[in-house]
């Protein structure tokens, strides 16, 4: 009994200590208020079941944030889309991008070396800051913005060489 009050006061204090964070994370990555206290909720639910298996108390808030990444990625897991696959006649969809121009963007980024594309793509799509992504490929921020640099001005000058010739043809 006494080693219980124990866990519950230690975890009561690392719920208050790192609630605010752990929302600001969850929030990051779902951008909706609800969902975001929800996953929360959740993580705190499951780090409570995980306590005595927690080894290093050191390392709390990145378990907590491991957490909360699973749980987010749980919520996709468990989403089901509707598909239909007849379009009503009535209904008109225009396409924001013209699809053969995507493909060409998504080429030309493949041409792209792994040490440029890697970081363009972790902030493009991922919407990872420098920093994060410093630590993902375990390197300096300054070194990712000068790769991130260098990728965009290598995409402009690919997309130049690319126009170029299309001109010429058509004069």
């Amino acid at each position: 009994m006494l080693l219980s009050l124990g866990k519950e006061k230690i975890f009561e204090q690392t719920v208050r200590g790192y609630s605010a964070d752990l929302y600001r994370f969850a929030f990051w990555l779902c951008r909706d208020r609800f969902v975001a206290e929800d996953l929360v909720q959740e993580t705190f639910l499951r780090a409570w079941n995980a306590w005595d298996k927690l080894r290093d108390r050191a390392v709390v808030k990145s378990w907590l944030i491991s957490i909360l990444r699973n749980e987010h990625a749980r919520l996709y897991e468990r989403k089901r889309f509707d598909y239909v696959d007849d379009q009503p006649e009535d209904l008109a969809i225009a396409a924001d991008h013209d699809p053969i121009a995507l493909v060409e963007i998504e080429q030309l980024i493949g041409e792209l070396p792994l040490s440029l594309r890697e970081p363009f793509l972790l902030q493009t799509l991922g919407g990872f800051s420098c920093a994060e992504i410093a630590d993902m490929l375990e390197t300096s921020e300054g070194a990712v913005m000068v790769r991130l640099t260098r990728a965009r001005q290598s995409l402009r000058g690919l997309l130049k060489g690319e126009d170029a010739p299309a001109r010429r043809e058509r004069k």
